[in-house]
Protein backbone atom coordinates (compact mmCIF):
# COMPACT_ATOMS: atom_id res chain seq x y z
CA UNK A 1 0.00 0.00 0.00
CA UNK A 2 1.00 3.42 -0.84
CA UNK A 3 2.39 5.55 2.29
CA UNK A 4 0.43 8.78 3.91
CA UNK A 5 1.34 11.46 1.66
CA UNK A 6 3.66 13.38 4.23
CA UNK A 7 6.06 10.46 4.37
CA UNK A 8 5.98 9.94 0.69
CA UNK A 9 9.59 10.21 -1.22
CA UNK A 10 10.58 11.60 -4.80
CA UNK A 11 13.54 8.95 -4.53
CA UNK A 12 10.89 6.32 -6.18
CA UNK A 13 11.01 8.36 -9.22
CA UNK A 14 13.00 7.51 -12.45
CA UNK A 15 15.99 9.95 -12.66
CA UNK A 16 17.77 11.28 -16.28
CA UNK A 17 20.51 13.11 -17.11
CA UNK A 18 19.62 17.05 -16.13
CA UNK A 19 18.99 19.03 -19.70
CA UNK A 20 20.37 22.41 -20.00
CA UNK A 21 19.67 25.35 -17.73
CA UNK A 22 18.65 27.68 -20.08
CA UNK A 23 15.50 25.72 -20.54
CA UNK A 24 12.34 27.22 -18.54
CA UNK A 25 11.04 23.85 -18.07
CA UNK A 26 14.53 22.26 -17.52
CA UNK A 27 13.37 18.97 -16.40
CA UNK A 28 11.18 17.57 -19.03
CA UNK A 29 12.27 16.14 -21.97
CA UNK A 30 9.79 17.00 -24.75
CA UNK A 31 9.01 13.86 -27.43
CA UNK A 32 6.24 12.81 -29.35
CA UNK A 33 5.04 9.08 -30.57
CA UNK A 34 3.14 7.05 -33.43
CA UNK A 35 -0.54 8.31 -31.62
CA UNK A 36 0.48 11.94 -33.30
CA UNK A 37 0.74 10.11 -36.30
CA UNK A 38 -3.01 8.58 -36.29
CA UNK A 39 -1.61 4.81 -35.59
CA UNK A 40 -3.09 3.12 -33.24
CA UNK A 41 -2.55 -0.40 -34.91
CA UNK A 42 0.57 -2.50 -35.46
CA UNK A 43 -0.69 -2.65 -39.25
CA UNK A 44 -3.69 -0.68 -40.89
CA UNK A 45 -4.19 0.37 -44.73
CA UNK A 46 -5.05 4.11 -42.91
CA UNK A 47 -2.36 4.48 -41.48
CA UNK A 48 0.82 6.21 -42.46
CA UNK A 49 4.06 3.99 -42.87
CA UNK A 50 6.25 3.38 -40.32
CA UNK A 51 9.19 5.40 -42.83
CA UNK A 52 6.74 8.85 -43.15
CA UNK A 53 6.51 8.77 -39.35
CA UNK A 54 10.14 8.59 -38.62
CA UNK A 55 10.89 11.24 -40.84
CA UNK A 56 8.17 13.79 -40.64
CA UNK A 57 8.40 13.54 -36.70
CA UNK A 58 12.07 14.01 -36.56
CA UNK A 59 11.32 17.24 -39.47
CA UNK A 60 9.12 18.48 -36.46
CA UNK A 61 11.95 18.92 -33.90
CA UNK A 62 11.46 16.31 -31.41
CA UNK A 63 14.50 13.83 -30.34
CA UNK A 64 12.41 11.75 -28.08
CA UNK A 65 9.92 9.16 -29.67
CA UNK A 66 7.84 6.10 -28.63
CA UNK A 67 7.56 3.12 -29.91
CA UNK A 68 3.84 2.85 -30.53
CA UNK A 69 1.90 -0.43 -31.01
CA UNK A 70 3.88 -3.46 -31.07
CA UNK A 71 4.62 -4.28 -34.52
CA UNK A 72 4.26 -0.49 -36.08
CA UNK A 73 8.13 0.05 -36.13
CA UNK A 74 10.57 -2.81 -36.86
CA UNK A 75 10.91 -4.99 -34.36
CA UNK A 76 14.43 -5.96 -35.34
CA UNK A 77 16.75 -3.68 -32.80
CA UNK A 78 19.13 -3.25 -34.98
CA UNK A 79 16.92 -2.01 -37.91
CA UNK A 80 15.57 0.33 -35.55
CA UNK A 81 18.43 1.55 -34.39
CA UNK A 82 19.99 2.45 -37.52
CA UNK A 83 16.20 3.86 -38.80
CA UNK A 84 16.31 6.40 -35.48
CA UNK A 85 19.68 6.99 -35.15
CA UNK A 86 20.42 8.56 -38.94
CA UNK A 87 17.23 10.55 -38.01
CA UNK A 88 18.33 11.85 -34.88
CA UNK A 89 15.73 10.11 -33.09
CA UNK A 90 15.84 8.20 -29.33
CA UNK A 91 13.20 6.10 -27.54
CA UNK A 92 11.56 7.19 -24.32
CA UNK A 93 9.26 3.98 -24.13
CA UNK A 94 7.07 1.29 -25.25
CA UNK A 95 3.72 0.73 -24.82
CA UNK A 96 1.49 -2.51 -23.58
CA UNK A 97 -1.98 -3.78 -23.01
CA UNK A 98 -3.01 -5.20 -19.93
CA UNK A 99 -6.33 -6.76 -18.63
CA UNK A 100 -4.66 -7.68 -15.02
CA UNK A 101 -8.09 -7.19 -13.25
CA UNK A 102 -8.96 -10.92 -14.68
CA UNK A 103 -6.34 -12.51 -12.23
CA UNK A 104 -4.15 -15.07 -12.62
CA UNK A 105 -5.66 -16.69 -15.83
CA UNK A 106 -4.10 -13.98 -17.87
CA UNK A 107 -0.83 -13.56 -16.29
CA UNK A 108 1.30 -15.93 -19.24
CA UNK A 109 -0.45 -14.40 -21.84
CA UNK A 110 0.09 -10.44 -20.60
CA UNK A 111 3.94 -11.40 -19.55
CA UNK A 112 4.23 -12.63 -23.43
CA UNK A 113 3.27 -9.58 -24.86
CA UNK A 114 4.66 -7.80 -22.29
CA UNK A 115 8.55 -9.38 -22.72
CA UNK A 116 7.88 -8.62 -26.70
CA UNK A 117 7.58 -5.11 -25.92
CA UNK A 118 10.31 -4.52 -22.88
CA UNK A 119 13.36 -6.81 -24.66
CA UNK A 120 12.60 -4.22 -27.55
CA UNK A 121 12.72 -0.44 -25.18
CA UNK A 122 15.39 -2.04 -23.50
CA UNK A 123 17.46 -2.78 -26.54
CA UNK A 124 16.86 0.86 -27.77
CA UNK A 125 17.66 2.47 -24.90
CA UNK A 126 14.34 3.20 -23.28
CA UNK A 127 13.67 3.54 -19.57
CA UNK A 128 10.08 3.00 -19.51
CA UNK A 129 6.94 0.30 -20.34
CA UNK A 130 3.41 2.25 -20.74
CA UNK A 131 0.94 0.34 -19.30
CA UNK A 132 -2.74 0.87 -20.78
CA UNK A 133 -5.49 -1.29 -19.12
CA UNK A 134 -7.54 -3.37 -21.18
CA UNK A 135 -10.85 -1.17 -22.58
CA UNK A 136 -14.38 -2.23 -21.15
CA UNK A 137 -15.83 -1.50 -24.86
CA UNK A 138 -14.50 -1.52 -28.35
CA UNK A 139 -12.53 1.15 -28.87
CA UNK A 140 -13.43 0.90 -32.90
CA UNK A 141 -16.73 -0.69 -32.57
CA UNK A 142 -18.06 0.68 -29.03
CA UNK A 143 -19.12 -2.81 -28.44
CA UNK A 144 -19.66 -3.22 -24.55
CA UNK A 145 -17.40 -6.28 -23.77
CA UNK A 146 -17.45 -6.12 -19.95
CA UNK A 147 -18.60 -4.50 -17.09
CA UNK A 148 -17.27 -0.63 -17.05
CA UNK A 149 -16.75 -1.25 -12.71
CA UNK A 150 -14.57 -3.52 -11.61
CA UNK A 151 -15.61 -6.34 -7.97
CA UNK A 152 -13.77 -5.85 -4.99
CA UNK A 153 -12.09 -9.01 -6.04
CA UNK A 154 -11.13 -7.36 -9.49
CA UNK A 155 -9.43 -4.49 -7.99
CA UNK A 156 -7.78 -6.77 -5.71
CA UNK A 157 -6.24 -8.29 -8.89
CA UNK A 158 -5.79 -5.01 -10.94
CA UNK A 159 -3.37 -4.02 -7.77
CA UNK A 160 -1.50 -7.16 -7.08
CA UNK A 161 -0.31 -8.24 -10.77
CA UNK A 162 0.45 -4.56 -11.44
CA UNK A 163 2.36 -4.63 -8.77
CA UNK A 164 4.25 -8.17 -9.61
CA UNK A 165 4.49 -6.84 -13.41
CA UNK A 166 6.44 -3.76 -12.11
CA UNK A 167 8.68 -5.70 -10.36
CA UNK A 168 9.28 -8.49 -12.92
CA UNK A 169 9.89 -5.83 -15.89
CA UNK A 170 12.17 -4.36 -13.62
CA UNK A 171 14.15 -6.92 -12.72
CA UNK A 172 14.53 -8.52 -15.92
CA UNK A 173 14.70 -5.40 -18.22
CA UNK A 174 15.68 -2.74 -16.08
CA UNK A 175 12.01 -0.48 -17.07
CA UNK A 176 9.82 0.83 -15.02
CA UNK A 177 6.34 0.59 -15.89
CA UNK A 178 3.86 3.82 -15.55
CA UNK A 179 0.03 2.97 -15.86
CA UNK A 180 -1.89 5.02 -17.78
CA UNK A 181 -5.21 5.98 -16.77
CA UNK A 182 -7.55 5.96 -20.23
CA UNK A 183 -10.82 7.08 -21.55
CA UNK A 184 -13.05 3.25 -21.38
CA UNK A 185 -11.20 1.60 -19.21
CA UNK A 186 -11.34 1.09 -15.68
CA UNK A 187 -8.59 3.55 -14.88
CA UNK A 188 -10.23 6.74 -16.11
CA UNK A 189 -12.04 8.84 -13.22
CA UNK A 190 -10.26 10.83 -10.41
CA UNK A 191 -12.07 8.22 -8.07
CA UNK A 192 -10.68 5.42 -10.23
CA UNK A 193 -7.21 6.94 -10.33
CA UNK A 194 -6.72 8.02 -6.50
CA UNK A 195 -7.51 4.19 -5.91
CA UNK A 196 -5.61 2.39 -7.65
CA UNK A 197 -2.76 4.73 -6.41
CA UNK A 198 -3.52 4.34 -3.18
CA UNK A 199 -3.82 0.56 -3.75
CA UNK A 200 -0.62 -0.18 -5.09
CA UNK A 201 3.01 0.08 -3.98
CA UNK A 202 4.46 3.42 -4.66
CA UNK A 203 7.96 1.83 -4.81
CA UNK A 204 6.88 -0.41 -8.31
CA UNK A 205 4.13 1.38 -9.81
CA UNK A 206 4.07 4.90 -11.24
CA UNK A 207 1.68 6.72 -13.09
CA UNK A 208 1.25 7.95 -17.01
CA UNK A 209 -0.15 10.80 -16.60
CA UNK A 210 -2.23 11.13 -19.80
CA UNK A 211 -3.62 15.17 -19.85
CA UNK A 212 -5.97 14.64 -22.58
CA UNK A 213 -7.31 11.01 -20.93
CA UNK A 214 -7.55 12.56 -17.71
CA UNK A 215 -9.20 15.94 -18.41
CA UNK A 216 -12.14 13.44 -20.78
CA UNK A 217 -12.93 11.64 -17.64
CA UNK A 218 -13.00 14.78 -15.52
CA UNK A 219 -10.19 15.08 -13.86
CA UNK A 220 -7.64 17.78 -12.74
CA UNK A 221 -4.23 17.05 -13.48
CA UNK A 222 -2.41 19.74 -12.19
CA UNK A 223 -4.56 18.81 -8.68
CA UNK A 224 -3.24 15.12 -9.51
CA UNK A 225 0.32 16.20 -9.36
CA UNK A 226 0.21 18.43 -6.97
CA UNK A 227 -1.53 15.73 -4.72
CA UNK A 228 0.41 12.95 -6.11
CA UNK A 229 3.31 14.14 -7.27
CA UNK A 230 5.90 11.17 -6.65
CA UNK A 231 3.59 8.95 -8.88
CA UNK A 232 4.31 10.86 -11.73
CA UNK A 233 6.51 8.80 -13.36
CA UNK A 234 5.71 9.97 -16.85
CA UNK A 235 3.38 12.46 -19.22
CA UNK A 236 1.40 12.48 -22.36
CA UNK A 237 0.20 15.84 -23.47
CA UNK A 238 -2.66 16.12 -24.73
CA UNK A 239 -5.87 18.00 -25.09
CA UNK A 240 -9.59 18.16 -25.28
CA UNK A 241 -12.21 20.07 -27.33
CA UNK A 242 -15.23 20.99 -24.33
CA UNK A 243 -17.65 21.83 -26.63
CA UNK A 244 -17.01 17.82 -28.23
CA UNK A 245 -16.52 16.69 -25.23
CA UNK A 246 -19.87 17.75 -23.76
CA UNK A 247 -21.35 16.23 -26.97
CA UNK A 248 -19.59 13.18 -26.02
CA UNK A 249 -20.94 13.16 -22.57
CA UNK A 250 -24.19 13.64 -23.30
CA UNK A 251 -24.74 10.82 -25.64
CA UNK A 252 -22.48 8.29 -24.27
CA UNK A 253 -20.18 8.33 -27.43
CA UNK A 254 -17.82 5.58 -27.02
CA UNK A 255 -13.80 6.43 -27.22
CA UNK A 256 -12.95 5.43 -30.66
CA UNK A 257 -15.94 7.68 -32.49
CA UNK A 258 -15.35 10.38 -30.11
CA UNK A 259 -11.66 10.64 -31.41
CA UNK A 260 -13.09 10.54 -35.21
CA UNK A 261 -14.92 13.39 -34.38
CA UNK A 262 -11.91 15.57 -33.09
CA UNK A 263 -12.79 15.42 -29.36
CA UNK A 264 -8.58 15.35 -28.97
CA UNK A 265 -7.39 18.84 -30.44
CA UNK A 266 -4.48 20.81 -31.53
CA UNK A 267 -3.09 22.81 -28.10
CA UNK A 268 -3.46 25.57 -27.35
CA UNK A 269 -6.79 25.32 -28.34
CA UNK A 270 -8.54 23.14 -25.59
CA UNK A 271 -8.39 21.80 -22.08
CA UNK A 272 -6.16 21.64 -19.82
CA UNK A 273 -4.14 24.21 -20.29
CA UNK A 274 -0.60 23.08 -20.89
CA UNK A 275 1.49 25.45 -19.28
CA UNK A 276 0.49 24.70 -15.90
CA UNK A 277 0.38 21.10 -15.96
CA UNK A 278 4.18 21.60 -17.01
CA UNK A 279 4.87 24.39 -14.54
CA UNK A 280 3.51 21.72 -11.90
CA UNK A 281 5.62 18.69 -13.46
CA UNK A 282 8.95 20.81 -13.35
CA UNK A 283 8.38 21.71 -9.58
CA UNK A 284 8.52 18.39 -8.63
CA UNK A 285 12.19 18.42 -9.16
CA UNK A 286 12.58 15.49 -10.80
CA UNK A 287 13.25 14.50 -14.53
CA UNK A 288 10.10 13.65 -16.98
CA UNK A 289 9.18 12.89 -20.01
CA UNK A 290 6.20 14.56 -21.74
CA UNK A 291 5.36 12.91 -24.91
CA UNK A 292 2.75 14.85 -27.13
CA UNK A 293 0.11 12.13 -28.11
CA UNK A 294 -2.81 14.21 -29.64
CA UNK A 295 -5.47 11.18 -30.84
CA UNK A 296 -6.24 11.31 -34.34
CA UNK A 297 -7.14 7.54 -36.27
CA UNK A 298 -7.78 7.65 -38.46
CA UNK A 299 -6.52 11.27 -40.23
CA UNK A 300 -5.69 12.43 -44.02
CA UNK A 301 -1.63 11.43 -44.33
CA UNK A 302 -1.03 14.70 -44.98
CA UNK A 303 -2.50 16.42 -41.63
CA UNK A 304 0.05 15.13 -38.83
CA UNK A 305 3.16 16.82 -39.64
CA UNK A 306 2.08 20.36 -40.03
CA UNK A 307 0.26 19.72 -36.45
CA UNK A 308 3.41 18.61 -35.26
CA UNK A 309 5.46 21.69 -36.12
CA UNK A 310 2.90 23.97 -34.84
CA UNK A 311 2.70 22.00 -31.60
CA UNK A 312 6.35 21.70 -31.25
CA UNK A 313 6.70 25.72 -31.75
CA UNK A 314 4.12 25.72 -28.78
CA UNK A 315 5.56 24.12 -26.14
CA UNK A 316 8.71 26.05 -27.26
CA UNK A 317 7.29 29.18 -26.13
CA UNK A 318 6.27 27.39 -23.04
CA UNK A 319 9.43 27.17 -22.32
CA UNK A 320 9.93 22.97 -22.94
Amino acid sequence: MTPPAGTRTLAAMTSLSPQSPSSGLSRIRVGSAPDSWGVWFPDDPRQVPWQRFLDEVAESGYEWIELGPYGYLPTDPAVLTEETSRRGLKVSAGTVFTGLHHGEAVWEKTWAHVADNAALAQAMGASHLVVIPSFWRDDKTGEVLEPDTLTPEQWRNLNTLTERLGRRVREEYGLRIVVHPHADTHIDSEENVVRFLDGTDSGVVSLCLDTGHYAYCGGDSVKLIETYGERIGYLHLKQVDPEILADVRAKGTPFGPAVGQGVMCEPPAGVPALEPVLDAAQALGVELFAIVEQDMYPCAPDAPLPIAQRTRAFLRSCGA
